[in-house]
Order: C-alpha cells, then structure tokens, then sequence
C-alpha cells in the first residue's frame, strides 16, 4: 500500500480533503505536521492548498522554510513523489523544486469557480490514470495563481513536454484561463514526472455527492503511485 503524507502547514485548509481522498482511492493516508522533520517513510508527499501562514509576504514565500520542508527536499532529491496543489504548488516554486513562480491574478481579484483543463501529461506521479488529451473539470480558488516564467523556461516547459495540465480555451461551453497563466498553463511537472504543481483542486471534487468526481484519477494516481514503475494501466 502507498503511503501519502499530507503536510499540515499553518493556514493550510485542504489537507483533509487531500488526506481523505488518497484513503478512499486506496492509500495510507496521514498527516504531517509542518514542525516535523520526518516524513515517516512516505512513498509520495502531498503539499495541500490553502493559505500557509496566512500568505504573508507572499503565498508560499515562508512555508518554504518549513522544518519538514528539508525532508521534502531530500524526498524529492531521491526522485520520491510530491504533489503540489494550489498553495502547494506555489510552495514548490518557492523551493525552487518547480521553476517559475505563481503571481496575483490578472483581474487583481480573487477567483473561486470550475475551470476546464486538458491533461497534456500522463506519465506523472498526479496523472498517471488519464488518458493524454483527457479534458477535465476542476474548480479553482485562489488570489495568485498565474503562472509565470521567462521566456527560455517556457520554450523548455514546452519542448520538454512539462506541462501537465493546461486551461483549455473559453467558448460557450467551456471556462478558460482565470488568472491570466502564461501559455494557459495550469501545471506543470519536473522532467520525472515526479514533482508536479497545479493550480486546481481535484481533491475537492471526488465524490459524485459534492457534484463531481472529476478529480478522482488524480487522486487514484497517487493511491497507485508506483504502477510508474512499470504495471499497466
């Protein structure tokens, strides 16, 4: 059985979704306490969405001097799994774990509704169970979630094939790009496919009673995390 860390940071208050997903997808899922300096021997770490010490400074800008956050930069350093969700993934930027970093919204206003996405990577610790092309509906909330890069990160982004979720285009039927991302980018991952970021939250919607289980595969993938290693899928 894979074991999924959660860590619980100061403000952070989609932990027990993410906790509670990977358990019913099939994962031991626990808790870690931001103070710690333990993972307790996790296959995959989850950095959940929120507000970490209330996104002073900026979002992200001091969890990253976490105590635990030594051990998830040497997880990660062994090629183990961590996930990023929303303030996680701005955490990873932070790091420096994921290049790139997550600024203010373009409209300068806090944005909380379901956004279409197109999953552009599937041989990612997040992703795995998808179909490549597979569109999806996620919600989003969140006051600096656009992503932003220099050019040359970009155009690697891109040509690496790094990019793990995209906005897809707005139109009658579909809700695009809500905070104005560079290339419509809503994640993206390290070149292993091991370290991934979105912005979106599937945690949030994995039961058909809350509306959707959109989310699921995503977090199926991390209950199944080490079918990376070679099963099928």
């Amino acid at each position: 059985m894979v074991r999924v860390a959660v860590v619980r940071f100061p403000g952070s208050n989609c932990d027990e979704d993410a906790r509670r997903g990977a358990e019913q997808s099939g994962a031991q899922a626990y808790f870690v306490w931001h103070r710690d300096t333990s993972l307790q021997g996790a296959d995959l770490v989850v950095l959940p969405g929120g507000f970490s010490y209330g996104d002073y400074l900026r979002s992200g800008a001091i969890a990253r001097f976490s105590p635990i956050m030594q051990a998830v930069q040497a997880h990660a350093a062994a090629g183990g799994g961590v996930v990023g969700i929303c303030n996680g993934f701005q955490i990873l930027c932070e790091a420096h774990l994921l290049p790139g970093a997550l600024m203010r919204n373009a409209g300068l206003t806090f944005v909380s509704k379901p956004v279409d996405v197109m999953v552009e990577r599937t041989d990612t610790v997040f992703t795995w169970a998808f179909d490549r092309k597979t569109p999806v509906r996620l919600p989003v909330a969140h006051g600096e979630g656009r992503f932003v890069a220099d050019a040359e990160t970009l155009a690697r982004l891109e040509g690496e094939g790094q990019v793990v979720l995209r906005y897809l285009k707005s139109s009658p039927t579909t809700e695009g790009n809500p905070n104005g991302s560079s290339n419509d980018i809503a994640g993206i991952c390290n070149a292993a496919g091991s370290i991934v970021g979105i912005m979106p939250h599937p945690e949030r919607v994995v039961d058909p009673r809350l509306g959707s289980a959109d989310g699921l595969l995503f977090m199926r993938s991390l209950a199944g995390v080490r079918a990376l290693s070679g099963a099928a899928r």
